[in-house]
């Protein structure tokens, strides 16, 4: 399956009709029903290239990682979803990318790192999977081989409430707060510092910090 050029899909900063659409209707729905907040904002710019990076609890993670910015956001998505009539051509004119999780993602990472270098946000979840237990699981090292080749910052973001609102085998929303935080960025000199030292173990371990960090902030968030 192919995947969109940076040049059909337009500016980095530019929010289609469809993304402005959608999320109009997001922050009615998810506003009133989730009470959804979102805290941290100030430390995502305006314009520029990043890597946000959270934990995942819930399908619900993408849109809400997404929706209290005014910029988008690409995430990846199961091929198997840009099949289905309707959520495939949402996914594709949202700025989504397909990955084949039984290939390699050779391609994936290319047309990642090409957005980012053409100044897109580009959102991992580097979990893998939805943590089973309400914890930050272990971080895979498949977000390196972006930064190595891009050199963006991180942005570390977090979502609390979600895992709640739309656990494992859930089909309906529950009513519960959710909140997403966006922690300090880390930037492209401290990343380079440890590359530099061949470290990225240490870096992996250094950027899950900061989104366990951040997810405490998204917590506390929940109960003001």
């Amino acid at each position: 399956m192919s995947i969109l050029s940076v040049e059909s899909i337009g500016p980095p900063t530019h929010r289609n009709r469809l993304w402005r659409f959608l999320q109009a209707i997001a922050h009615v729905v998810f506003g009133v029903w989730l009470r959804f907040r979102a805290v941290g904002l100030e430390n995502i710019p305006t314009e520029g290239p990043g890597l946000i990076i959270a934990n995942h609890f819930s399908f619900l993670d993408p849109l809400l990682v997404g929706l209290p910015l005014m910029r988008p956001v690409s995430f990846v998505a199961r091929e198997n979803l840009f099949r289905i009539p309707v959520i495939g051509w949402i996914l594709w004119n949202t700025y989504v990318m397909p990955i084949n999780r039984e290939a390699a993602g050779t391609a994936v990472i290319r047309q990642t790192i090409e957005r980012l270098n053409a100044g897109f946000l580009c959102g991992i979840f580097p979990e893998g999977t939805r943590s089973r237990d309400g914890q930050v699981g272990k971080f895979k090292p498949g977000f390196i081989a972006l930064i190595r080749r891009s050199a963006v910052p991180i942005y570390p973001a977090a979502l609390a409430g979600t895992g709640r609102a739309l656990g494992r085998g859930a089909w309906f929303l529950k009513p519960v707060p959710v909140c997403t935080a966006f922690g300090k960025p880390i930037s492209v000199e401290t990343i380079r510092e440890f590359l530099d030292r061949d470290d990225e173990e240490g870096l992996i371990a250094h950027v899950r910090e900061q989104v366990v960090a951040t997810l405490a902030e998204a917590e506390a968030c929940l109960k003001r």
